[in-house]
This record gives C-alpha cells, structure tokens and sequence, in this order.
C-alpha cells in the first residue's frame, strides 16, 4: 500500500526529531547541525531545512516534541489533588524508563540556562507546565480535596523544581536514583501535603 504525501512527511519529520534528539543526547545541542540530523536519519541536509528551515526551529520542534506526552493518559483526567498525584507518580515513573526523547528534553531544559536561543522555548514550557499544576491546586481546593492554606503557583513552582531536580540526577548517575522507591515517598509527601 502506498503512503501518503503526508504520511511520508510525517515519517520524515520523526526520523528527523528522533535523529536529533539521539544527536543531543550524545554530543549536547551545542554539536547539533542540519548536516547531521540528516545524515543521522538517513537523510540529506536539504530535507532537514525543508522540514524546519534553520537549526533554531529545529530544536524549538524537538523541545515541543520531546516534553509532549512526558507522562501519558492524563488528558482526560479533571483536574484536581488525584490528577496531581498522578502526574508526579507518573514523572518519576518515566525517569524509570528514561527514553531518548525525555533524556533530550531534560538535557535541553539545563542548557537553557546558558543558552540564550534556548531560554525562551524552555521558559514557555515551564510556565505551562506549572499552570497546569496550579490547575490542579485550585481545583482540589475548590473541590475540598486539597487545603485552602496551599498557594497554587508556589505548589506548582515547587513540584516543577523536585521533578527536574530528580530527573537532571538521575541523568547524571542513574544508579544512585531509585525512581520506584522515590514515585512512593515523593507522591506520599505531596499527598500528606495537600490532602484535606
């Protein structure tokens, strides 16, 4: 069966992520060229300029791409304290099973610190990823799951910091960082926290 125009762009465009995400892992994004994303996926640099026009665009898509999903099968969940606690359990059970695409996200989240192209892709990230925790605060507090004394954006700033703060750790010595151990002592911390 024949594939689609779109079907083949959208492999392309995978390969070509995936390429550069494996890219970043060994070398640091500092490395990442065109010319290597393609040679990498097994294509030619042309391509890779077509798909994304210039290495910043490129590593703006990887960023978006690599932080989707981080923790699957919360869409549908309301917010609230059990989404909460879901997405905690659910991050550190990722670092787990740490696959290319969130070693590469979690490695372009550090080198956003000092680098100036990234800072911006990285600060939007964040600061979604922390409304949708203070979501979840305000909801649990409406609902009465959570306490009134919880501030959401300080709730919220606090678990993105012990999130990352674990996950940079656990790329710098896996072994020393027991994700099984740490998604029962972490989740319950936040729960005795939060809880009502």
């Amino acid at each position: 069966m024949r594939r689609t125009q779109q079907e083949r762009r959208d492999q392309a465009e995978t390969a070509l992520l995936t390429a550069a995400a494996e890219l970043v892992v060994e070398q640091g994004v500092r490395s990442l060229t065109l010319a290597r994303v393609g040679e990498r996926a097994g294509y030619s640099r042309g391509i890779v300029t077509h798909h994304f026009g210039a290495k910043q665009a490129l590593v703006e898509r990887l960023a978006r791409a690599t932080q989707a999903g981080f923790v699957p099968g919360l869409e549908n969940e309301p917010p609230g304290l059990d989404r909460l606690l879901r997405l905690i359990d659910g991050y550190l059970g990722e670092l787990g099973r740490i696959a290319v695409f969130n070693q590469a996200f979690l490695l372009l989240w550090a080198e956003s610190a000092t680098q100036p192209e990234l800072a911006p892709i990285f600060r939007e990230r964040d600061a979604a990823f922390r409304a949708d925790l203070a979501e979840d605060v305000e909801a649990g507090i409406a609902d009465g799951t959570i306490v009134e004394s919880a501030v959401a954006d300080e709730v919220a700033i606090a678990v993105v910091g012990q999130l990352r703060g674990i996950a940079l750790q656990r790329l710098l010595d896996p072994g020393s960082v027991d994700t099984e151990k740490l998604r029962r002592s972490v989740t319950g911390s936040w729960r005795r926290a939060l809880r009502r």
